[in-house]
């Protein structure tokens, strides 16, 4: 079945973690029009790709090529494609990848009247001391603790620069956790690390608190979000005409304790933590405290999260890690 006509949907990112479940969800409905723009390298994304349904891959460094000549042909984009490391050192890598990347494509995008959905990043927030409001007035003032967070940031600030903002759909994702990410390594959801030490060890590791004034030792607060929750909120912005900048989150608080012993309940294993420090890369950039303020999403009628915290760890768990016999390996 096609929709738009039989035109293309382009998903960057397509074989990654949000990206591959984006394309499994569209699979879902009965889409398939969609060509799958990523670069494979030497991890396991490429599995991702197995038993989903596209037209075409494109490598990412190839795609402005492709795109010559094919203006017609494309409706939407749906650009999750970058480097989503929060350690990653390069800043001219991420100030490539993340954001003159963007723009590019962006400008293609619109030049042509196609739609433009791209991932923004909860970590353009910074602190948190502003908040966590999805209100473009108060784009400015954020103040990202990391590069990855500072290259999803300047791309923001670009389009609200050039008055573009009203013209596309930016997503400010919180903490994704779910099947597709094991490729990601350190990067992978916290839910990975843990099941795998309490398979080995029986027992999960945590950050002792850097703020212990304001936070116990794994009292740290995020807002965590099954990644089924997020692939139905994507969609909906292929079906609706919503522009701007949203959060992609439960709009919930969960402490890393409560995320543990949730992994503890779904293993059926007594929990057992300890706290360690907190690795010198992560000192000074690490948040705290993020929940999102889903406000907008509510006003706009978007399909808000069905997944509780157990739930989504529960499924992920039982319905996917444990399946997983390199597991160990990957974290």
């Amino acid at each position: 079945m096609k929709i738009f006509d039989d035109k293309y949907i382009i998903l960057t990112g397509g074989a990654g973690f949000i990206g591959s479940a984006v394309l499994e969800e569209l699979n879902n409905l009965n889409i398939d029009n969609i060509i799958v723009v990523d670069d494979l390298g030497c991890d396991e994304r490429w599995k991702n790709l197995v038993k989903k349904r596209f037209i075409d891959f494109v490598h990412k460094d190839d795609l402005f090529d492709w795109l010559q000549g094919r203006e017609d042909d494309i409706e939407a984009f749906i650009h999750l494609g970058a480097c989503s490391s929060t350690v990653e050192k390069d800043a001219d890598y991420l100030m490539e990848n993340n954001t003159h990347f963007s723009m590019e494509l962006a400008q293609y995008a619109l030049e042509n009247e196609h739609r433009f959905i791209y991932a923004s990043s909860a970590a353009t927030y910074g602190d948190g001391k502003l908040g966590f409001s999805d209100a473009h007035e108060q784009l400015g003032q954020f103040a990202p603790l990391n590069m990855y967070g500072y290259s999803k940031h300047l791309f923001d600030l670009w389009l609200q620069r050039e008055k573009l903002l009203d013209k596309v759909t930016g997503l400010k994702f919180f903490n994704v956790f779910g099947p597709g990410e094991l490729h990601k390594g350190r990067m992978a959801s916290a839910v990975v690390k843990m099941t795998a030490d309490v398979q080995a060890k029986g027992e999960i590791s945590l950050f002792k608190s850097n703020d212990p004034a304001n936070f116990a030792d794994g009292e740290q607060v995020r807002d965590f979000i099954y990644v089924k929750d997020v692939t139905k909120m994507i969609v909906q912005f292929l079906q609706k005409d919503l522009f701007g900048i949203y959060n992609v989150g439960r709009g919930e608080g969960s402490t890393w304790n409560q995320l543990a012993n949730a992994v503890f309940k779904a293993l059926d294993v007594a929990p057992k933590i300890k706290y360690i420090d907190m690795p010198e890369d992560l000192i000074g950039k690490y948040q705290n405290y993020t929940v999102a303020d889903m406000k907008k999403s509510i006003r706009a009628n978007l399909h808000m999260p069905t997944y509780s915290l157990d739930e989504g760890v529960r499924d992920y768990v039982r319905g996917h890690l444990l399946d997983q016999k390199s597991l160990l390996a990957c974290v």
